[in-house]
């Protein structure tokens, strides 16, 4: 691959970008006449909020919905052999599209499910690890965003052994921090002990 940037890089960060701006728990819940998940819950627009009031099948939909802004635009990269940077950045711009979406003022999810998405693009081994460390923390503690925060810090390793590059070890650590801060209000509440468990309407 090449490793200067390129015009090509730019387009596909930029559709990258718009990709992510599409939010899937939005047009899940409008289509299938459920609330705006912006104002139910805790408000939050991703797959664990929809849960608590859309019930498991939009909830899975989101899900899929938001890995998939991930996981497409980092595989379209891979195919059209653009650059190694081109390709860890084409993933930040679907994660940062999915936390700040033109289309919807700025204003997304945690970033959670689209995370896990630019992973499995990545390489499917370093997906599976983060998806399935994911599993194993939420069966033990039964907390989404626990989970979540364990999962991402850990995703970082798991791209060094598997996928190993300066750039994408790189951008997976500005996701993994950017994530940390978008949990900030759901690690306070795990200290106070007031985190809702998975399924819970408790926001």
């Amino acid at each position: 691959m090449n490793i200067q940037m390129e015009i090509l890089d730019y387009i596909l960060i930029f559709a990258s970008y718009l990709i992510g701006s599409l939010s899937s728990a939005i047009i899940v819940c409008k289509i299938m006449g459920l609330p705006d998940p912006r104002g139910k819950g805790s408000g939050n627009p991703g797959a664990t909020n929809v849960l608590r009031f859309g019930g498991k099948k939009a909830a899975a939909i989101t899900l899929a919905g938001d890995m998939l802004k991930g996981l497409i635009p980092v595989l379209i990269a891979k195919y059209m052999d653009i650059s190694v940077l081109g390709i860890a950045l084409v993933g930040l711009a679907a994660f940062l599209g999915h936390l700040y979406p033109v289309f919807f003022h700025f204003k997304g999810g945690k970033g959670v499910a689209t995370m896990l998405g630019v992973m499995f693009g990545f390489s499917w081994w370093i997906g599976l690890a983060t998806a399935g460390t994911w599993l194993f923390m939420a069966k033990i503690v039964k907390i989404s965003s626990l989970s979540a925060l364990v999962a991402t810090a850990l995703a970082p390793v798991y791209v060094w052994i598997w996928f190993n590059n300066i750039e994408s070890i790189t951008v997976t650590v500005v996701m993994t921090v950017i994530l940390f801060w978008r949990h900030r209000s759901n690690i306070q509440n795990m200290i106070k002990g007031t985190e809702g468990a998975i399924g819970t309407n408790k926001p």
